[in-house]
C-alpha cells in the first residue's frame, strides 16, 4: 500500500505528462499487457488513455481492473478515461 502523501506526489509528477499507451477497440489484449509491463519495468509509472472505441465493448473500470490484475500494479490516479499506474521496479540480485 502506498501512503497518501506519496500518491499525491506521484499524481503531481504525472499531471503534465502525456499518455504513453492508448487502448483502442481491441481492449486489453495480450500485446497491450506486454507493452504495459515493458514500460512499467522501464519507468515504474505510466499514463494510459482509453479511447472511445474501446468503451463500446467494455466499461473503463473493467478495462482498468483487468490491466491492474494482470500487471500486478497499483492505480495512482484516474480522471475520466486517463489513468496512472505504478509498479515498483524489480531489482536484480547481485551475483
Amino acid at each position: 500500500m502506498i501512503a497518501p502523501r506519496i500518491k499525491a506526489r506521484m499524481r503531481r509528477e504525472m499531471s503534465d505528462e502525456r499518455p504513453t499507451i492508448r487502448i483502442g477497440r481491441n481492449g486489453a489484449t495480450d500485446q497491450l499487457i506486454a507493452e504495459v509491463l515493458r514500460q512499467l519495468d522501464r519507468n515504474e509509472m505510466i499514463k494510459i488513455k482509453i479511447l472511445r472505441s474501446a468503451l463500446k465493448s467494455e466499461d473503463s473500470k473493467i478495462i482498468i481492473n483487468k490491466i491492474i490484475q494482470q500487471t500486478e500494479s497499483t492505480l495512482i490516479d484516474q480522471r475520466g478515461h486517463v489513468f496512472v499506474l505504478y509498479r515498483r521496479r524489480k531489482r536484480k540480485k547481485p551475483l
